[in-house]
């Protein structure tokens, strides 16, 4: 495994750039870092455990809790009765009530919570529960909820061009459709709040989430209170995935609700089994798509459609589905075009945010299109690829975006050259000519992923920053850590203002207490918009000190400088500590605030036209494999990665989010199935039945590296890029390469694979072509 990246070394500067161990590193190797479950937990604290009905649809006729309350334990049992405000988590639409109340839409659908002296109680006691439910058929499948005609949102369309004139007129017209599965966050630390009460109407929120501010407001108006009264803080998170983006809120709430009725501490911890059943995947989706193309297989027109299942309420589906869309081009031009999206509503868990938020489902449409026109026109896979990519003159999006950073091109021709790609798809074709069970594939896939919330005023963030006079300086900001290295980065850039090491930035928890009303981490742009207001915050600071240096020093501001822990000013020389004294003596502010709003993001989805993501982040990967024709199974012999990052400002950091991406995003491909039966009870509850991937899963030959970029056109922070999200979508190259694996086993015949690409899948896959295709 190739872990020395290739980056630009001239974009490294004192502090940025470098490849800087993660800041909790060590205490994450040692198990000391602390989680919400971690924390010492106050003198008296009670423990909640949630209780649903059996059924996944249906009218509650009776709710029977006497055992319940009768239980060794139990304090109190909640219900819909006990909410002295809004009865409601979720992040918009008001559709999501913290506990149920007269009818049940999804099987696991919180009706009660049990409040106990210890969680073993609270979970045994919320076993004798009775919720008798006047049980209707459920709508589980995309297929049951389009038979009702319900949506949790209006259908929504991009069009360019006159698509169904093109799809009329041209010799080669495909029509297809796939099915892209879901996906469970499986992030190592379940969700887990704990609620203190404090003075008066204040409570503290400790929570795994990545949207304190959320919490914040939906607590509050749960209990009644102002925003004020209640403070969210989350030092870290054991993953998170987007999981915990809106999901997150009805476990921090119910345990506000047992703080407030109780007036003790209270905490909830799901236990996996009930966190899997309870809260929102990845969407599923059928894809739909016709497509029209010429001899050369260069695209002229398509129609794409996907059908979501959303679940029972909207939830972040409005922005999740609209992504979807905005990436069903990926990295190809489409002259005429007609994309849709149906937002389905079944009787599910409501589907959620989930790393790439809507667009990996439609890239992997983009890339099964590209795939089946090579294999219709018997032509090397790459080359179509190549030939439908965005160029001079063929640079505008389906939703009339012009692309100003397109580097699409230089970046495959880079990795096809670095993976020896032509010289190995000549092998692999030897070999499957020889091989009668074991057949090899190969397929090189790009990305292009926009970077910027589709949703325009959540493009903003803030922070906090303080000087003290020993020289140490303390930061704070609205982005959440999840694993993802945002607090070193943020830390590192802080450090480059004022010309100091890294390990003199103290890193504090994000809270609600210090910068108020942030935007959730998430859409990749942590970095982006923490980093920009932490920069102008430490800037607003140096500053200053710049002015009292150059007094004290009888010289111009321009003439000051900050490095090494040091700073000059003309002849003179002191160490940083050393003028942060000087500053408070002579009473100059060593504490400010920085605020960031990402410039130039002017969507008005109304009308379908503006400017929805500020840039775009690129990647190729090339994977190869290979399967048993005999059983189904597959292998991923070797992986090539290269990664657009910009000027990375932590190499180290950025590789190993790429690296966890992949993985990722292979699992979601490859063996990641979730399976609801018929009465809408997801039976792939635990890891017994739901298979994320392992060490043993990851190529042994995984070869990853950075492009070396000379920064990001746009004036992000040190000209980095965005890096959390789109490595996931690299892993489409698995996809296509188990395609490409099937496919040779007829020519000219496209195999029937949906995603994920299980030994099931790809046996059907197989059986199908030997049938006849």
């Amino acid at each position: 495994m190739n872990l020395s990246p290739k980056f630009d070394a001239t974009a490294a500067t004192a502090e940025v750039g470098h490849p800087v161990a993660h800041d909790s590193a060590e205490r994450h190797v040692a198990g000391s870092a602390p989680y919400i479950d971690d924390l010492r937990e106050p003198a008296g604290t009670l423990h909640l455990a949630p209780g649903h009905a059996s059924v996944a649809c249906g009218r509650v006729t009776t709710i029977d809790l006497a055992a319940v309350e009768a239980a060794p334990g139990v304090i109190k049992v909640l219900t819909a009765i006990d909410i002295p405000g809004v009865n409601d988590c979720s992040p918009a639409m008001g559709d999501d009530p913290i506990l149920a109340n007269g009818e049940i839409h999804f099987h696991g659908q919180v009706v009660f919570a049990v409040v106990a002296e210890t969680r073993d109680q609270a979970r045994r006691a919320a076993r004798l529960g009775q919720v008798a439910v006047e049980a209707a058929t459920p709508a589980v499948t995309i297929e049951d909820g389009e038979a009702t005609g319900e949506t949790v949102l209006p259908p929504y369309e991009f069009l360019r061009g006159t698509p169904d004139d093109a799809l009329k007129g041209t010799a080669h017209v495909m029509s297809n459709s796939m099915r892209i599965g879901g996906q469970e966050h499986f992030y190592l630390e379940g969700q887990v709040a704990m609620a203190v009460p404090g003075e008066g109407d204040e409570m503290l929120i400790y929570s795994s989430t990545q949207h304190p501010s959320e919490l914040q407001h939906i607590i509050a108006r749960m209990l009644g209170r102002p925003d004020a009264a209640i403070v969210c803080e989350c030092r870290r998170m054991g993953g998170a995935f987007g999981g915990k983006e809106s999901q997150a809120a009805q476990w921090a709430a119910l345990s506000a609700l047992a703080a407030h009725l109780t007036g003790r501490p209270a905490k909830m911890r799901l236990d996996r089994d009930d966190d899997m059943i309870m809260t929102g995947k990845r969407h599923d989706m059928r894809a739909d798509y016709k497509a029209a193309f010429d001899e050369r297989g260069v695209i002229e027109a398509v129609e794409m459609n996907f059908p979501s299942r959303c679940g029972y309420s909207a939830d972040l589906s409005l922005g999740v589905n609209d992504r979807t869309m905005f990436h069903a081009d990926n990295a190809y031009y489409y002259p005429h075009a007609r994309i849709g999206s149906q937002r389905i509503r079944t009787n599910t868990v409501s589907n959620t945010a989930f790393r790439g938020f809507g667009g990996p489902q439609g890239m992997v449409c983009a890339e099964r299109m590209m795939d089946e026109i090579a294999i219709r026109l018997g032509v090397d896979p790459l080359t179509i690829r190549k030939r439908n990519f965005y160029a001079r003159g063929r640079d505008v999006t389906p939703y009339g975006l012009k692309l100003e950073d397109n580097i699409i091109s230089a970046v495959v021709r880079e990795l096809e050259k670095t993976s020896d790609y032509k010289a190995r798809r000549r092998a692999i074709s030897r070999f499957n000519k020889k091989s009668r069970i074991l057949k090899k594939g190969l397929a090189l896939t790009p990305v292009k992923f926009g970077i910027s919330f589709t949703l325009k005023h959540l493009n903003q963030a803030g922070a906090l920053v303080h000087v003290y006079t020993d020289g140490s300086v303390q930061v704070n900001h609205g982005g959440t850590e999840m694993g993802q290295g945002l607090y070193i980065k943020v830390a590192q850039v802080v450090a480059e203002e004022f010309g100091i090491p890294v390990g003199d930035v103290k890193i504090t928890a994000t809270t609600t207490g210090k910068v108020p009303n942030t935007a959730p981490t998430a859409a990749s742009s942590g970095s982006d918009i923490n980093g920009m207001a932490a920069k102008r915050a430490a800037s607003a600071i140096r500053d200053r000190m710049a002015e009292l240096a150059a007094k004290l020093h009888q010289s111009k501001k321009s003439e000051v400088h900050f490095a090494g822990g040091r700073v000059t000013a003309g002849n003179g020389e002191m160490t940083f500590a050393e003028l942060a004294k000087q500053c408070f003596l002579e009473r100059v502010s060593l504490s400010s605030t920085g605020y960031y709003a990402t410039p130039k993001i002017t969507w008005d989805r109304s009308t379908s036209s503006g400017r929805p993501f500020l840039y775009f982040a690129y990647g190729a990967s090339c994977s190869e494999v290979t399967i048993d024709t005999m059983t189904g199974e597959m292998r991923i012999d070797r992986v090539d990665i290269l990664h657009d990052v910009g000027r990375s400002l932590n190499p180290a950091i950025d590789i190993g989010q790429i690296e966890g991406g992949f993985v990722q995003g292979m699992g979601w491909l490859t063996t990641e199935e979730l399976v609801f039966d018929g009465e809408g009870r997801l039976r792939t509850h635990a890891p017994s039945t739901y298979k994320i991937p392992t060490c043993s899963d990851v190529p042994e030959d995984f070869r990853v590296n950075l492009w070396a970029s000379k920064g990001n056109r746009e004036n992000t922070v040190y000209r980095s890029k965005a890096v959390g999200e789109p490595p996931l979508m690299l892993a489409i190259s698995v996809f296509s390469a188990i395609t490409n694996a099937v496919a040779s086993l007829k020519k000219g015949k496209v195999p029937v694979l949906d995603a994920p690409a299980t030994p099931e899948a790809i046996m059907r896959a197989v059986n199908a072509m030997r049938a006849g295709g």
